[in-house]
Parts: C-alpha cells; structure tokens; sequence
C-alpha cells in the first residue's frame, strides 16, 4: 500500500483501501462511522434509552465474565471477508486483544459475545448485513435487541454460526427473561430496560 500527500492511496485490496478511507472519515462528535458490506456508513448519536438498554446489559455481563474479558461500547470489529467493519453497542473480549495488534481495531472473530441495539438508522444493518458478518467471523454469541421490530420491541439470541447465518437460540418479547449460554451462563432481566 503505497499513500500519496496524505490524501490518495494505492491499496493492494479493496479491503486496506476501505479501511484507510474509514479512519480517515471525519464525523460529528457521537457519531458511528462503520463500514458496512463495503459502503462508509455514518450514523447519529444513540438515543438516551438506547445508551440505558446498553447499560443494562453490559452491568449484567460484568457480573459474569472471566476477570480477563471487557464488555466494551463501539469497539471496532473487523470482518475483512465481507468488508465490514461494525462498532457493535456491546462486545465481550478478551482485555489482551486491546494491547496487541492495530491501534483502532479488533477482528470480529475475537469477540466471544456481540450486541446490536437496534434503531431507525440501523435496522436493516443490524438485522441483516451484521447478523450475517458476525455469523461469518465465527462469534458464538449475537444479541439483537430491537425495538422497533413489528409486532413490539424482541430480544433474538443467536447462536452456532455456520457460513453467513445462526441458528435462533432464543426469540421473545422485551420483557422476558433471556438466558445466555456457557460461557456466560446468566439470565438477562429485559424487564428493566428504559422505556418498557
């Protein structure tokens, strides 16, 4: 990869091309700017619920993690083989991963749990194209809480990634209780999130 005065580059893949149009991408301040199947995408601030929902869960995942893992908000994961690049609202990791390697990003295939909260600018991302790049990478565990489903807001655990889809482990209502598997082992009390 060859970079031009700072603002051209000859990659050698689309991917390092992408990735370097990416970190390079300025934004208002609060903003997410992922890459999404290949496309830049930059979506606004999170609404206040949507930060409690996130709070929410991530309080309960601390209770249960190894002393060595971090639920971490926004944390850039990469899934180089569907160019994509996400900031998941929540990502269980290994605390090593964030000393080693890139300065700005970690690969999704690293994350033992990933979580999307859905909103109006992300549905289709996080119901679709996320669900597939996380099924990809190989993460054991995507919660997809989202709000705006039609019917009343769900909680979708997935689980047991093969190729680009998961098998359903758990599909109910805000409100209900969702219990996360080994290694986390706990319950989710959905009935505590904002705006319930």
């Amino acid at each position: 990869m060859r970079e031009f005065e700072g603002d051209y580059i000859l990659a050698d893949n689309v991917w390092d091309e992408t990735v370097w149009v990416w970190r390079r991408t300025g934004a208002p301040k609060g903003c997410k700017v992922e890459i999404v199947e290949g496309l830049i995408t930059v979506t606004p601030l999170s609404s206040v619920a949507h930060n409690g929902v996130a709070e929410r869960v991530q309080r309960r995942l601390y209770d249960v993690i190894p002393e060595d893992w971090g639920v971490y908000r926004r944390l850039p994961l990469a899934v180089p083989g569907r160019l994509g690049l996400f900031e998941p609202d929540l990502a269980v990791v290994p605390e090593a991963l964030l000393r080693e390697g890139d300065e700005q990003l970690i690969l999704a295939s690293k994350a033992e749990l990933v979580g999307e909260i859905v909103s109006a600018a992300t549905a289709t991302n996080d119901r679709i194209h996320k669900l597939a790049g996380y099924a990809q990478a190989g993460v054991p565990l995507y919660l997809l809480i989202d709000s705006l489903a039609p019917g009343g807001p769900t909680v979708t655990l997935y689980g047991e990634p093969d190729g680009e889809t998961y098998r359903v482990l758990y599909a109910g209502e805000v409100g209900d209780q969702v219990v996360l598997p080994a290694p986390f082992g706990c319950t989710l009390h959905t009935c505590v999130f904002p705006g319930r």
